[in-house]
């Protein structure tokens, strides 16, 4: 797990033993829960080093912020799957205020067992899909930050997470390498739901050919009550 501190490092991210040792304790819990259910298909030490831990880091390329304790963030990782990347900001960035949601109970309470193993506080892990609990009063646009891993059409992923962020937040997408396409096609989406396509950030992972696109999206009005749509809908049906 050392080889975590020297790539974080590079992201200039001081990791302190602590913090290490409860990275190690996240891998342990992972690769065991793994055993019993699907939760990634990436299980090597290396890999997920890489892939996960790094991966989920490396936002903090392009938000800056994350790593100022003195601004307060509250953040909500939507479709959180196994805590990415939730989970690797939260012991990186103490400070950090963060709801992990996901769609399959089965996964909350897995990761409310790791939240409870690491001793994290300002952190939970919520059951619900983003239709709904997007209508919720206390979810609906409470958020400064966004972020999801979730492999879903932009304009689909969209819909699901900006209504949860308050004007002047910010949406976050962790997307592959090539997302230019994608992107144009999802501007009308994100217009109608009160974003604007700020930038598309490309950064390479420490040590690898892996390359992850950040598509930042600014809230620049509140969100139309309509959306998001009923479950299912604005994947079979985008905005266009």
């Amino acid at each position: 797990m050392n080889r975590l501190k020297e790539k974080a490092a590079q992201f200039n991210i001081e990791l302190t033993n602590e913090q290490i040792e409860q990275f190690q304790i996240y891998y342990d819990l992972l690769i065991e829960k793994n055993k019993v259910m699907n939760l990634t298909a990436i299980t090597e030490l290396e890999d997920v080093i890489i892939k996960h831990f790094l991966d989920s880091l490396a936002v903090i390329k392009v938000y800056p912020e994350l790593g100022n304790s003195d601004i307060p963030c509250f953040i909500l990782d939507l479709g959180t799957g196994a805590g990415f990347p939730g989970i690797p900001l939260k012991i990186a960035f103490p400070h950090l205020r963060i709801v992990l949601m996901d769609s399959l109970n089965k996964r909350v309470k897995f990761l409310q067992s790791v939240i409870e193993e690491l001793g994290l506080s300002d952190i939970s892990a919520v059951h619900g899909r983003a239709e709904e609990a997007a209508r919720q009063k206390e979810y609906r646009e409470t958020f400064d930050l966004c972020v999801s891993r979730a492999v879903a059409n932009l304009s689909t992923l969209s819909e699901y997470c900006i209504p949860f962020v308050k004007v002047g937040g910010q949406f976050i997408s962790y997307k592959a390498a090539e997302i230019e396409e994608e992107s144009n096609a999802a501007k009308r989406a994100i217009q109608v739901l009160g974003g604007k396509l700020d930038t598309i950030q490309k950064i390479k992972l420490p040590d690898s050919d892996i390359e992850r696109s950040f598509v930042l999206i600014d809230k620049i009005k509140s969100t139309p009550k309509i959306y998001p749509r009923k479950a299912g809908t604005a994947s079979k049906d985008p905005i266009k």
